[in-house]
């Protein structure tokens, strides 16, 4: 038996953290305490408080130096979504695996771009869709693939930020309306769930302040529509004017019945952990009996003991781990993730051009 702790692996992946925002410090984090990973560079632009976890490391302010200089395994880019693909492309070309935050480009033509780097170089992809990590979703999801289609699905995730989350927001704004932000998760879900095919897309958007530029919105609404007939809308908006009411909507509906997320009153938009947890599915069967009644309750899932933020994080990077150490086959996942991409940037041109989009 050897000496070693048991917490200690041969050969772990050396990984270089791209951005350190919230999402960037979280990853990092993951890969501090798994062992199969060793964090061979942080990279920012600037200097950010760490947690007390990564506060040894110190932090580089050049990618390319740092791929040069480290050759690592993997790099991990959490930077604003504008330089993810050149990122990306630089990484594949330099021999590593890549993880990217979502979105996965700014563009369509970017994001199958990055796909092509990662088979040209024999390297995995993937994309920061936490949702697909989370046992609660995969259920969820698990639970209206039973129903069958056609769907309506509703979904939103408002947030009402303030202070140093709407200077976050603001931040990403920049570069990327919320729709497409955090969108691609749920069109993501929605592509899970049904296998039809997205053939239109509507989009409409409201800058509702002045702080940010004339040419972006802070809110914003889409609907897809699928080749089976199914349906679908999605709902963000950010900032100090946003209603806390109904800001959290995961509902779909199918002939059969309907599946939905129940959150706990009381929760608040801004909450990190309200992006993911669930606390309860419920579940409700259309079936009715002779009476005309339906012919059973609803049934409620609790989700009580799910991951919080950080949990989710490291359930991440250990796929990353997985996919690299087993040869899994990403293809689907890569696919799926220039989909949603490709329906939530149509919706953005809807809204600026005020025209439905054909896929």
């Amino acid at each position: 038996m050897s000496s070693e702790s048991p917490l200690r692996v041969p050969n772990p992946l050396r990984v270089i953290v791209a951005g350190l925002g919230n999402m960037g410090r979280s990853h990092a984090l993951a890969y501090h305490t798994h062992p199969g990973f060793q964090i061979a560079a942080l990279v920012n632009r600037s200097d950010v408080p760490l947690p007390g976890g990564l506060s040894g490391y110190g932090i580089r302010r050049s990618f390319d130096d740092a791929l040069r200089e480290e050759k690592p395994d993997v790099a991990c880019i959490a930077t604003y979504s504008d330089s993810h693909a050149d990122y990306a492309v630089k990484a594949f070309e330099a021999g590593c695996h890549v993880f990217v935050e979502k979105p996965l480009a700014t563009t369509v033509a970017d994001a199958k771009r990055v796909v092509a780097a990662a088979k040209a170089n024999g390297k995995k992809l993937v994309i920061g869709y936490i949702l697909r990590h989370h046992p609660s979703w995969i259920r969820l999801i698990a639970e209206a693939r039973k129903l069958g289609g056609p769907y309506v699905f509703r979904m939103n995730l408002n947030q009402q930020s303030s202070g140093h989350t709407w200077e976050t927001h603001k931040q990403l704004m920049r570069t990327t309306s919320p729709i497409v932000d955090c969108g691609v998760h749920y069109l993501d879900v929605m592509l899970q769930i049904t296998d039809a095919k997205p053939i239109e897309v509507r989009g409409m958007g409201v800058r509702l302040t002045d702080e940010v530029a004339p040419s972006m919105y802070n809110y914003g609404h889409l609907q897809v529509l699928f080749d089976d007939g199914s349906v679908g809308w999605y709902e963000a908006g950010w900032g100090p004017m946003i209603s806390e009411t109904a800001f959290f909507v995961k509902d779909v509906m199918s002939p059969k019945g309907c599946v939905s997320i129940v959150m706990k009153e009381g929760v608040r938009s801004d909450d990190i952990d309200t992006h993911t947890k669930t606390s309860t599915i419920r579940l409700h069967s259309a079936e009715t009996g002779p009476d005309g009644k339906f012919a059973r309750p609803d049934e409620m899932l609790s989700m009580e003991g799910e991951p919080g933020h950080q949990d989710l994080c490291d359930l991440e990077q250990a796929f990353v781990l997985k996919a690299i150490r087993e040869d899994i086959d990403l293809t689907r996942h890569m696919d799926d993730a220039v989909r949603s991409l490709a329906v939530c940037l149509a919706a953005d041109e809807s809204v600026r051009s005020g025209k439905a989009v054909r896929l």
